[in-house]
């Protein structure tokens, strides 16, 4: 799966909700189009899907396997762009002297 891909699940689920559906529907259109999106639209998606109880939805409808591919492929490219982008909290070091 392709963050395209990705992306258009949570669009295919989010019409009832305005603000995710328009967030939904331009990550996917910058996707389209080849644009990076910023790892904040993917994170937002992500939560909003969350909150509105489009994750189930998405769940139900495809399967665990491809949903959980779904979350993996997002939630990698989140991951991805935050560690270049240097905006991970700071890891707690033990001093173990």
């Amino acid at each position: 799966m392709d963050l395209k891909e990705a992306s258009y699940m949570v669009l295919s689920e989010s019409a009832p909700y305005a603000e995710l559906r328009n967030v939904a529907q331009a990550v996917y259109d910058d996707f389209s189009a080849g644009r990076e999106v910023p790892y904040v639209a993917l994170k937002g998606i992500l939560t909003e899907a969350s909150r509105k109880g489009v994750l189930g939805k998405l769940k139900q409808r495809y399967g665990y396997d491809t949903f959980y591919d779904m979350v993996i492929v997002l939630g990698r490219e989140t991951d991805r762009q935050r560690t270049i982008a240097g905006d991970l909290p700071a890891r707690r070091r033990s001093d173990a002297r």
